[in-house]
């Protein structure tokens, strides 16, 4: 992967003094009002917009990358090509769904650019969230031995059968799955309409509960 321009403050020590410099409550504003403010010079919109979806965005990264390093960054290159991009700017889509657009082509191309250097192995779909300790598909509860080799066995099986996906089906899973995202805001940022996102989406379950009956 390209080295990335990266400024190494963009996300340290959000400028809170700036907000000062908001000419209303953002908090009571859409995204793309908000992006206009930027447009306009404002940077405390960009602030704003760190703040909001930074998190978000880490951690859709770190779904495709299994890396924290490398997930910061690229949550970082998102954010630079929002800054770099609010002169053009046009709220023709929701914000939201224009941000996981450019964070899903950072991803693909990154996949793509590192592909040799990965295995299955190194990419962990379903592991637990650093912050409940819990997975999507399995109970915060503490199993027997057979119980947690059968539970690793399966997740190990749902990253190899998700990373084996074709491309759009394995991005529209991780955004419906995991990002909890509804049909029509993955075909809005896979450039699907709302039918087709309902049929790649349902080839790409059936596909892997064909895989994993055995788990089932």
């Amino acid at each position: 992967m390209a080295t990335l321009a990266i400024n190494p403050r963009l996300f340290e020590n959000v400028q809170v003094a700036e907000t000062h410099r908001a000419t209303g409550d953002f908090g009571q504003m859409d995204d793309a009002a908000i992006m206009l403010e930027l447009r306009a010079g404002n940077m405390a919109g960009f602030d704003f917009l760190i703040q909001k979806y930074r998190k978000p965005i880490v951690h859709f990264m770190y779904r495709m990358v299994h890396n924290q390093a490398v997930a910061e960054e690229l949550a970082q290159e998102v954010f630079l090509r929002v800054y770099r991009s609010r002169e053009t700017y046009r709220a023709e889509a929701r914000f939201s769904t224009w941000l996981y657009r450019i964070a899903t082509n950072l991803g693909v191309n990154y996949a793509r650019d590192t592909r040799h250097e990965r295995t299955a192995s190194t990419v962990y779909l379903d592991e637990a969230d650093s912050e409940t300790g819990t997975t999507p598909d399995v109970a915060d509860s503490t199993p027997d031995a057979e119980a947690k080799l059968l539970r690793q066995e399966r997740l190990n099986a749902i990253r190899e059968h998700v990373l084996a996906l074709p491309e759009r089906q394995r991005m529209a899973v991780l955004m419906h799955k995991y990002e909890g995202m509804d049909y029509k805001q993955i075909g809005d940022v896979l450039k699907l309409s709302e039918s087709a996102t309902k049929s790649l989406l349902f080839r790409a379950y059936q596909t892997l509960r064909e895989k994993l009956k055995a788990f089932v």
